[in-house]
């Protein structure tokens, strides 16, 4: 069930989202609610590929918390030039699988 939410914002960003919706051919509410689902979509992945860096949550979860498929989000850590947390001792139980 759709819930309204109000919010003032400065005049100046008032009439640029006016302008965006003259061009596009939306009202102002169309367009809100499509930058308010694309910057809520934008933060959850970054949030959650700050977990993964960090070690907190794997890749998968990443990619489920987001509702993205796994290469989705294997797509997103390319972009966003993510460091993959991978340690020594990774390292050496890789080799050590490597070697059996």
């Amino acid at each position: 069930m759709p819930v309204t939410i109000t919010t003032r914002v400065k005049e100046e960003l008032a009439k640029l989202i006016d302008q965006i919706a003259k061009k596009e051919g939306m009202d102002r509410s169309t367009v809100l609610r499509r930058f308010l689902l694309k910057a809520t979509k934008e933060w959850l992945i970054e949030e959650s590929l700050k977990d993964y860096e960090d070690s907190k949550i794997t890749l998968w979860q990443a990619a489920k918390r987001c509702n993205l498929s796994l290469w989705e989000m294997i797509e997103e850590v390319k972009e966003r030039s993510i460091h993959i947390p991978y340690t020594i001792e990774d390292l050496k139980k890789d080799i050590r699988a490597l070697n059996e």
